[in-house]
């Protein structure tokens, strides 16, 4: 991996220190001149002009997200986030009264309260599967809990409020044994370390492009097994999902784009493009060694620090840190970096709030390095943070 040559790409290196990539990347320079030079081209030539010129770049979109995730064109749909897409497979789904959901203790707010709506709405039941002595998910309680009344596992691959990585291929293999839908909440994982959708086994992956990916704002994903696609139908839908065939009847889509609307943000969908191939020029296995190898620096540097505690739990860590520290606010701390030109975030105990309140966690502070950081810039975060703490 040429670091020169990949901070040289990223032009916000020079005026700022990023330590929240699993909020937002710095995006590379193709992807800024991609979204960029297409939204001149709607200016100068007209919207649907633009469109129809570079209609085979944007349809290359499909053949992108596929060739990262390990799927077929056919099994992609591109949604404006990751919410979205995971919200287009869950509503999809006939659930009716006493259908089990079973999911994980980390699982992401937006999540929950979809669930949390469905139980109101439609009458079923959420069981919530322990963890583990680490933090991960328990895989064999996971098995014990499924009954016939079992219709979904849905859950989140790494959770937003730290390095967790749950054993998302290993879900898989007991959805598969047992016929139940699976739904894989992707969003920290994509562009940070492989994803292959196969060794994974789950019907649907939702994914963003905005975190690891390095992409605009504004772009995701859905994928859909096109097994399981073919025998469901969108919660809503319109002319470009289905075509209208007659006075009173119309016809799906037979891809995964039956989940789309026929608008879309065609210059984030260019950026999107590039930064996935960016990534797969570079290379998942690559990325994720070097992403994770900062955050472990990260880690063994405040393990040294007084009154500092890393709340990451699981058997292994990716590349998001997070940490509290014994009597200090988090918030004016990041507020503090951040004016000094360095970027985290805090997490609040409420976007994963079985796990908080289970654990007792408070408001933490989250630094996420990603590959185009280097072991200088963890040295000065450290040294900045240790004067602001005293």
């Amino acid at each position: 991996m040429d670091i020169a040559r990949i901070r040289a790409e990223t032009p916000g290196i020079p005026g700022r220190l990023h330590l929240n990539n699993a909020g937002a990347a710095l995006m590379p320079a193709c992807v800024i001149d991609a979204v960029i030079g297409y939204t001149e081209l709607e200016g100068q030539i007209g919207g649907y002009e633009a469109a129809a010129q570079e209609a085979g770049r944007l349809d290359a979109v499909y053949d992108d997200v596929a060739k990262l995730i390990g799927a077929e064109r056919a099994e992609i749909a591109i949604m404006e986030n990751a919410t979205v897409a995971w919200d287009h497979a869950f509503y999809a789904l006939d659930l009716k009264p006493g259908d089990r959901i079973l999911t994980a203790e980390v699982e992401y707010a937006a999540n929950y309260v979809a669930f949390l709506q469905r139980v109101k709405r439609d009458g079923i039941e959420i069981d919530v599967v322990p963890s583990d002595a680490e933090g991960t998910l328990d895989v064999g309680a996971l098995e014990r809990m499924i009954d016939a009344r079992t219709v979904l596992i849905a859950v989140t691959w790494i959770p937003t409020n730290g390095g967790l990585v749950n054993p998302a291929a290993e879900v898989g293999r007991v959805a598969r044994k047992h016929g139940i839908p699976y739904l894989l909440d992707a969003c920290q994982a994509v562009g940070q370390m492989p994803v292959d959708v196969d060794e994974l086994g789950c019907d649907f992956l939702s994914a963003t492009g905005r975190k690891f990916l390095r992409g605009p704002r504004g772009t995701g994903f859905l994928y859909a097994r096109k097994t399981l696609m073919e025998k469901i139908e969108p919660a809503m839908i319109d002319h470009f999902a289905a075509e209208w065939t007659s006075r009173d009847k119309y016809a799906l889509r037979a891809d995964a784009r039956r989940f789309e609307s026929w608008e879309n943000a065609y210059a984030l969908r260019l950026g999107f493009s590039e930064a996935i191939r960016y990534a797969l020029d570079i290379g998942l296995d690559a990325i994720q060694d070097r992403a994770w190898m900062l955050a472990d620096r990260l880690r063994a540097q405040l393990a040294e620090l007084p009154n500092v505690s890393i709340t990451d739990t699981g058997a292994k860590h990716c590349a998001i840190v997070s940490f509290s520290i014994d009597g200090v606010e988090p918030a004016p701390i990041a507020q503090a970096l951040r004016a000094d030109g360095i970027n985290v975030s805090v997490s609040q105990p409420s976007s994963t709030r079985i796990d908080a309140e289970k654990r007792n966690l408070p408001y933490v502070l989250r630094a996420s390095p990603h590959y185009y950081n280097d072991e200088a810039e963890i040295d000065r975060f450290m040294a900045a943070l240790a004067a602001l703490i005293g």
